[in-house]
């Protein structure tokens, strides 16, 4: 009996060390999460009133970029706080395909990518958050012109099925690299940029899926899905083909 009090009067005061210490690294990692969020914030802020300043003058795309940039901010905080709240609207496809893809070939300046965009966006339209959709678009239109040359080629097309309406963003670069194939796992954002894993969330918020594929040396595609459900206009009888199994 000895001996039992004598371990427990070892092993309690360590016990209470512990869970004290861990209550101590928990406070001091919600101190840092708080400041982070806070600086991003700011940063957010003073983005979108610089952006606006340009915006009247010959600097105009540039304030569009920074505006654009200070929403990614912006939704990549909301990401981290939980689930992203969604404001759906009848988005059609077409014209926000072609904003996102000015705004990312803004970005390459003086670079250029040649982009071919399917004319069988025209008649779809999407309840969606057109804000959320462009923010998930931009990451892989970026990632696809990072991963090609000078003049290449970027394809993006819809793809549907009975469950699925996709976009599909298909180029015959360099491939992606491994660590961003993370993206497809359900909870991987190890090695994975910023801009794919707020894709993710975007996408998954509004009840879809994000899948990348690649094969080195001869390209990658990026299929964002999103339930059929939310399609709103009817294609016209030469829809695009299937989803492939």
């Amino acid at each position: 009996m000895p001996g039992f009090f004598l371990a427990l009067c070892l092993v309690l005061p360590l016990a209470f060390l512990l869970a004290w210490r861990e209550r101590a690294a928990g406070a001091a990692a919600r101190r840092l999460a708080d400041s982070r969020g806070r600086w991003l914030g700011l940063l957010a802020r003073e983005l979108r009133v610089q952006g606006f300043a340009l915006l009247a003058g010959p600097a105009a795309g540039a304030g569009h970029r920074l505006i654009g940039l200070a929403d990614t901010v912006q939704d990549a905080l909301a990401a981290e706080s939980g689930p992203r709240s969604l404001v759906p609207a009848p988005v059609p496809l077409a014209p926000l395909i072609e904003e996102a893809v000015t705004l990312g070939a803004a970005v390459l300046a003086p670079g250029s990518r040649r982009w071919r965009v399917s004319p069988d966006f025209a008649p779809l339209v999407l309840m969606a958050d057109r804000r959320a959709l462009r923010g998930a678009l931009l990451p892989l239109l970026g990632r696809a012109a990072r991963l090609t040359g000078e003049g290449d080629w970027i394809d993006i097309r819809p793809v549907l099925t009975e469950d699925a309406v996709a976009i599909l963003v298909e180029e015959e670069g360099a491939g992606l690299p491994a660590e961003d194939l993370a993206v497809a796992t359900p909870k991987g954002t190890r090695g994975m940029g910023m801009g794919l894993a707020l894709a993710r969330s975007l996408v998954e918020a509004h009840g879809g899926t994000l899948r990348l594929e690649a094969l080195p040396g001869i390209g990658s595609r990026a299929w964002l899905s999103l339930p059929r459900a939310r399609l709103l206009a009817t294609p016209d009888p030469a829809a695009p083909p299937p989803l492939p199994p």
